[in-house]
């Protein structure tokens, strides 16, 4: 039975950093619960997330709703379904392009960077003289990037579904040659407020899950450089995968069978 003992030694390892994760987790939402709050940090983070990957955001979506038209065009074309592009967009955009390539995206810039200022702090000291100063680095250096996350990344999707759709729109009228007038009625038409709301639910999360990753893994770096490293790749590796782990339960929740 020796075979066994590296399965069960790996099984455990994995629950137990799942727990250490949700002990983290809870740490970092529980210090909202009472005074102080850091509004400071908090305004600092929501910009740095929202304002700040606006571009990287808008290029990605104008350019994949641009790409997505024409190979919709080139799949349909053979079956005569021209008329089903607008749909196939606008359908793709808001479920699932829109909100797992922002979150991609935000998980290599903003993850990493999370994971590499605090991983920073914390093999400098700087965490343990916060500490020392009578200051929860919970409070001050995690909620205020988790609640940032949790609240901006759904914005960013806005956006980039209104941007994927125009690029969209753009190839098309331009490229396509489609009508302007009956391709946006195809869009409008066909889109519900639920294949909305779905995307905008997977924002909320990949954005949580994203700072969560970062700060996680800055806040339990070690080794110097090398750790700070680590941890910076170890994040957004982490926040990549439960992006698209959550993004098949969040599908399967509002679209399952």
């Amino acid at each position: 039975m020796n075979f066994l003992q590296p399965i069960g030694r790996t099984f455990l390892g994995f629950l137990a950093a799942v727990g250490r994760l949700a002990l983290f987790a809870w740490q970092g939402m529980a210090a909202s619960v009472s005074p102080p709050w850091y509004g400071r940090q908090i305004g600092r983070q929501m910009v740095e997330i929202g304002y700040y990957s606006l571009p990287v955001v808008g290029l990605t979506a104008i350019f994949t709703g641009a790409v997505l038209a024409l190979q919709s065009y080139s799949g349909f074309s053979r079956f005569s379904a021209e008329s089903s592009i607008p749909t196939v967009v606008v359908l793709s955009i808001t479920r699932e392009l829109g909100p797992v390539l922002a979150g991609l995206m935000i998980a290599g810039r903003i993850g990493a960077s999370f994971a590499a200022e605090i991983g920073t702090m914390r093999v400098t000291e700087q965490i343990d003289a916060l500490i020392t100063l009578s200051t929860n680095p919970f409070k001050y250096l995690v909620f205020p990037r988790l609640l940032a996350g949790l609240l901006m990344l759904p914005l960013l999707v806005l956006v980039a579904d209104i941007i994927g759709v125009f690029g969209g729109y753009v190839v098309s009228v331009n490229k396509l040659c489609f009508s302007p007038g009956p391709y946006l009625k195809n869009t409008l038409d066909f889109l519900e407020v639920r294949d909305v709301v779905s995307g905008l639910v997977k924002a909320s999360a990949f954005g949580f899950i994203v700072a969560l990753m970062g700060c996680y893994h800055g806040y339990h770096s070690k080794g110097g450089a090398q750790g700070v490293g680590a941890a910076t790749t170890n994040a957004v590796v982490s926040a990549s995968i439960l992006i698209l782990l959550f993004n098949y339960f969040i599908t399967s929740l509002f679209f399952g069978t």
